[in-house]
Parts: structure tokens; sequence; C-alpha cells
């Protein structure tokens, strides 16, 4: 879960950035993107 918690971290980042870009996850098939997405907006 260390990874997962240092994508979270890097999210973070990226939501309180003051010149953000828009948010593109481009990882390989079914390695949890959308599961990512959901924690991180809830």
């Amino acid at each position: 879960m260390k990874i997962k918690r240092e994508l979270l971290a890097k999210l973070d980042e990226w939501r309180t950035s003051s010149i953000r870009k828009p948010l593109i996850i481009r990882v390989a098939r079914q390695v949890g993107k959308t599961t990512l997405v959901r924690e991180f907006f809830d």
C-alpha cells in the first residue's frame, strides 16, 4: 500500500497546486486507476 499512499500524495499536490494542468492518468490496464481516483475524490 506504500505505492497507493505515494500516488494519493501526488494527487493531493496536484490538487493544491496554483498552476495545475488537467489530470491525465496513463498507465497499464487493470492496475487500479479508477479505484485510485475514487478514493482520492471521496
